[in-house]
């Protein structure tokens, strides 16, 4: 255990600090919870025992019952060997017992490895293998993939939870003659711990399962795609989320305890764990679980639950904007509307600001940015005034720094360069990827880690961030990081293919779609059978939302000057197509 003191980072005098002129009655500096993400959570449902904690398709759960399970949840890790720097592996939708392992698993000293649980096999194996994990926690649906990929792993126990155990009885009915029906059913002799057996093997444990951690050891691990194909689990410690809940917090001074999140943005992203989830829960705030969303199931829940603060990246609220459901929604009950993930074009947010303003809503939406070798956002526009094209000031105790691509040379206000960042919420480095880690993490003659992004970007002299491109090369979308660079590895390694490029493709609603040009090998046949085989293994080996929705064959592939393959070109060809159709 940790006497929990308060942490505080004095204002450095070397950093610039346009923006402390902007904040208005927002701190620049905050005290952070010196202990775990655990007991934090601990400790707002000690003093919030009767608020609703989540509610989950239908059925709310309190802080005193959430504390309960994941005190249950926490005996039943230590009965099955795990112990302090464990990495447990986490696949799951945001559901209940997602909840129950991540601060379970905090509790005895281990460390939440998150992965999307419809990743291709083969990035499963990957996420496994780069996290060491010896357990996994997911749902009856993905087992199929675990066992397929089990063997090449050093996991030792397989936990199965079912969506159905966390629902009320009606709803419960209507699920398994719907989506249960279409489950291939576990073999009985498959080598698993059910969630219930899982829970019942606490009961016999010992009561010393809780270890003495710090704000600064490891909690999480989280997923980036490298730029060169190289997947980086990118390691965050207890202070980096604690910190965050601190920031959002005091960024968002009309939040009370018992304000209602929806929390549709996923565990495994950095918005939906740190935001969405830690924060309100580390807050005394109530959480609207979404396992599984589209605009138009978004847009009834915002009006079912009245919901006070609503997150999304920019496709989900072009998409909102064209439902006839929301036509006559009362908008009254919101205080905070966040758009991030990508950017949020200034027309797009001018429609939105009119559809709210209609619709009795009494703020506007506010756009921020950030990456996830910083969790999630640190940057945000402020409540009471925002500048066209901005994404905001910095959080408390975070600063920004806009320097000549690649190297530590700060630019002018104005000047166009490589955004850095430095805060408490600043990652502690990549899994076992120290060279990767000092090329991203470098020690300024200001005494701060700071962060190079990739992305590009300017600071005004009242300390706005505007965000300008992406030094990095990458496609988002709606709202996913997707990294070419990993694609064409996997496409690279196809026996019938020779070299591939991997490009973004703009989409109404995506905002960018994923397009595949590929190479052949000779001899190779390009015709709808090789097609059909290459989405085949494409689908096996890319997770459903960075599969190519068309592969392109071509004889040549454009190059540089040095040889590379000239992605742009066949990007400029792409765009001109689409504009001629």
């Amino acid at each position: 255990m940790t006497d929990n003191k308060m942490i505080s980072f004095p204002i450095p005098e070397k950093v610039k600090k346009p923006w402390l002129k902007s904040r208005g009655d927002l701190p620049a500096t905050l005290e952070y919870y010196g202990g775990t993400m655990y007991e934090m959570v601990r400790d707002a449902a000690k003093k919030y025992p009767h608020n609703v904690a989540f509610d989950f398709m239908g059925k709310s759960t309190s802080y005193r019952e959430m504390l309960h399970q994941i005190d249950a949840c926490a005996r039943s890790l230590r009965t099955i060997g795990t112990r302090e720097g464990d990495r447990i592996t986490i696949a799951m939708p945001n559901c209940p017992q997602a909840i129950y392992m991540l601060y379970a698993v905090n509790r005895v000293g281990a460390v939440a490895n998150m992965i999307h649980p419809l990743s291709a096999e083969k990035e499963i194996e990957e996420y496994l293998n780069i996290s060491h994990s010896t357990t996994i926690i997911t749902l009856d649906q993905f087992y199929g993939k675990i066992e397929a990929i089990r063997k090449n792993t050093e996991i030792r126990n397989v936990i199965i939870a079912r969506i159905k155990d966390e629902l009320s009885r009606p709803i419960r009915a209507g699920y398994m003659v719907t989506e249960g029906r279409k489950m291939k059913p576990i073999p009985k002799d498959a080598p698993i711990i059910s969630w219930k057996q899982f829970i019942k093997l606490g009961k016999s444990s010992f009561p010393d399962y809780e270890v003495s951690r710090t704000a600064e050891d490891p909690a999480v691990i989280l997923y980036s795609g490298g730029t060169t194909g190289k997947t980086k689990g990118i390691v965050l410690t207890n202070l980096n989320f604690n910190a965050l809940g601190n920031q959002v917090i005091a960024a968002n001074p009309m939040f009370h305890p018992g304000d209602k999140m929806l929390a549709a943005m996923p565990l495994f992203h950095g918005f939906g764990l740190g935001v969405c989830i830690h924060t309100m829960l580390s807050q005394g705030g109530r959480c609207l679980l979404v396992p599984r969303f589209t605009a138009k199931s978004y847009a009834k829940m915002i009006t079912k639950y009245r919901c006070n603060f609503i997150a999304g990246v920019p496709t989900l609220y072009e998409a909102m904007l064209r439902l006839p459901s929301m036509e006559k929604a009362d908008l009254s009950c919101l205080k905070g509307v966040f758009s991030g993930g990508d950017s949020l074009s200034i027309e797009l947010k001018k429609k939105c600001d009119k559809f709210l303003y209609d619709h009795n809503a009494r703020v506007q939406i506010r756009e921020g940015y950030g990456t996830t070798e910083c969790v999630t956002a640190s940057c945000l526009t402020p409540p009471t005034q925002s500048r066209e094209g901005s994404i905001g000031i910095p959080f408390p105790d975070t600063y920004y720094k806009i320097v000549k691509p690649g190297t530590d040379e700060e630019l002018p206000y104005g000047e166009e360069g490589e955004i850095l960042i430095a805060g408490p919420s600043v990652m502690q480095g990549y899994m076992d990827m120290p060279e990767e880690t000092a090329e991203t993490l470098r020690l300024h003659d200001d005494g701060l880690k700071w962060v190079y992004t990739g992305d590009l970007g300017s600071m005004d002299e009242a300390g706005f961030i505007y965000f300008k491109g992406r030094i990095k090369r990458m496609i988002i979308s709606s709202g996913y990081n997707v990294y070419p660079a990993q694609l064409e590895n996997i496409f690279d390694a196809h026996e019938k293919v020779h070299m591939s490029c991997i490009i973004g493709v703009p989409d109404d609603y995506k905002m960018h779609k994923v397009k595949a040009f590929v190479m052949l090998k000779e001899g190779v046949p390009a015709n709808d059978k090789t097609k059909a085989e290459l989405m085949d293994y494409a689908r096996k080996n890319i997770a459903k939302y960075a599969m190519p929705y068309d592969i392109e064959f071509r004889e040549e592939l454009p190059t540089t000057l040095v040889g590379k393959v000239a992605y742009r070109k066949l990007e400029e060809e792409e765009e001109e197509r689409n504009r001629q159709s």
